[in-house]
């Protein structure tokens, strides 16, 4: 699915997920929100976005694993964006 057939909700969740304010949160987060975005279920979009009004600085040392998530953050949307960011060839280190 390409972008322009993403619906309105979508669409925006991409751009933010883009734009977050640092290079390192825009390639990890918008990298996960660009492979899933056209699956995600209302309720994993909700999710999506209360993972997308975490800050920066908490958001990044969590998905490197610098920081543990901490236990009333851990929903299953973040827990799952970190796994991937955690394997091989994710995250920053994609192309």
């Amino acid at each position: 699915m390409t972008e322009t057939e993403l619906s309105p909700r979508r669409r925006r969740i991409v751009f933010r997920a883009h734009h977050r304010g640092t290079r390192e949160a825009d390639l990890m987060v918008g990298r996960f929100v660009t492979r899933h975005i056209a699956v995600f279920t209302e309720a994993e979009m909700d999710d999506l976005e209360a993972v997308l009004a975490y800050q920066d600085p908490d958001l990044t040392d969590w998905l490197t694993g610098r920081l543990p998530i901490p236990d009333s953050h851990a929903t299953p949307m973040l827990m799952r964006m970190a796994a991937e960011c955690a394997e091989p060839g994710a995250g920053m280190a994609s192309t």
